[in-house]
């Protein structure tokens, strides 16, 4: 087996033929197939690597290059994607040494960060990637939000298809991004195909002039239903102008949906809101996204509470050795272990661990309960005061 990075051309015969096995309806009509040309430029930036034997290729694995929010800082991200083998190629170990061989790329190519929508999730957790929480799915009648049709609420509203609008959409995610714990994007020659599909209507709260809510969405039908993407709003103010739009549909659909972040309490939002939320995980259809750290690059100068812990990392081919975990200036110093005096109390992480507290999904006991560790009493302190619960949003779809 050879393994080697193709073109963007020469996924047209290589990656994509297993990816639409994989992930698609099968086998794809004629037409589907010649469409596949036009969406090259969206991958421009995109890694693929496959795995090539006897002249065929029997896996494939892609990197999207990324930015994602870790507790209030940017950082580069690899999107895993397209993780795809021919069926008579399967459990023959290509998609181990593919994701080998591409997450050391990203990782010395400077992407401290890795998020992927998995497979099977137990399969990417021996990669040391740990689960984050899902996005909701929301669904209710246009005339339960009555009341908002009557309350005077600042600000106003901007309605355009999103090809038209696609410029205060993109820089409403990137202040999402800048501010918010988990969310990702894409690369801007990926991201815009969102616009050049144009097939989604977009509409925007502002308030003093400022982009405050946004969502895309579309229309099934006449007494049909209105179906949004994701509903982003910076404050209350955002969130119940969009809802207010969607009121003003209460004589054209009969139900809308819409998807709202993890941390969202939409039985919250108004009184006598008859109102079904959701987050149906499943394998392989519906899966909770994964993450994790490539390199502890991602947790220096992070904010930290001020704890101090001396962390050994074990079974994992980018994260290794004993570091210690400082945040006692209120931004987190990793060192070498070797400063630490004897009395630092001392947890043995996974990086599946390790990665679970930088996101802030999983308390130290849990680590401990998960078996990504070993967590004694005293370190589980110090690691909760550096890494407090926090509910990342994985905005990104791929």
């Amino acid at each position: 087996m050879e393994i080697r990075r193709v073109t963007a051309e020469e996924r047209l015969t290589t990656s994509y033929p297993l990816q639409a096995y994989a992930f698609d309806r099968s086998p794809l009509p004629a037409a589907q197939i010649e469409g596949w040309r036009d969406r090259l430029p969206y991958w421009a930036e995109t890694r693929t690597l496959v795995a090539e034997a006897d002249g065929s290729t029997v896996a494939c694995v892609s990197a999207i290059p990324m930015r994602q929010n870790l507790r209030g800082t940017v950082l580069p991200m690899a999107g895993v994607a397209s993780v795809a083998t021919h069926p008579l190629a399967r459990r023959q170990g290509h998609i181990r040494a593919l994701l080998h061989q591409l997450l050391d790329e990203m990782r010395d190519e400077g992407h401290p960060l890795s998020a992927l929508y998995p497979f099977r999730p137990s399969f990417y957790a021996r990669f040391g990637f740990v689960g984050l929480p899902k996005a909701r799915t929301v669904s209710f009648s246009p005339a339960d939000l009555g009341p908002l049709l009557r309350a005077d609420l600042p600000g106003e509203l901007a309605w355009e298809r999103i090809g038209a609008g696609y410029p205060a959409y993109r820089a409403f995610t990137e202040e999402c991004l800048r501010r918010r714990h988990g969310f990702a994007v894409f690369d801007a020659q990926r991201a815009v195909a969102v616009r050049d599909d144009d097939n989604r209507w977009l509409v925007t709260a502002r308030l003093d002039g400022r982009t405050v809510g946004a969502v895309t969405y579309r229309i099934d039908g006449h007494g049909g239903h209105l179906v949004a993407d994701e509903l982003l709003a910076e404050d209350p103010y955002g969130r119940a102008l969009l809802l207010g739009f969607f009121a003003r549909h209460i004589d054209q659909v009969t139900r809308i949906t819409v998807q709202i972040p993890p941390d969202e309490l939409p039985e919250l939002w108004l009184t006598d809101f008859d109102v079904q939320v959701e987050a149906r995980v499943n394998s392989p259809e519906a899966a909770a996204p994964m993450a994790r750290l490539l390199s502890l690059d991602a947790l220096t100068g992070r904010p930290a509470g001020t704890g101090r812990v001396r962390v050994e990392l074990t079974g994992d081919r980018w994260l290794a050795g004993t570091h210690l975990l400082d945040g006692g200036s209120g931004q987190l110093e990793v060192t070498s272990a070797v400063a630490a005096g004897s009395s630092t109390p001392t947890a043995t992480l996974t990086a599946a661990g390790l990665s679970a507290l930088a996101y802030g999904v999983l308390d130290p006991v849990e680590v401990h309960l998960r078996e990504l560790g070993s967590v004694p009493a005293d370190a589980a302190a110090e690691l909760r005061r550096i890494f407090p619960r926090q509910v990342p949003y994985l905005f990104a779809d791929f």
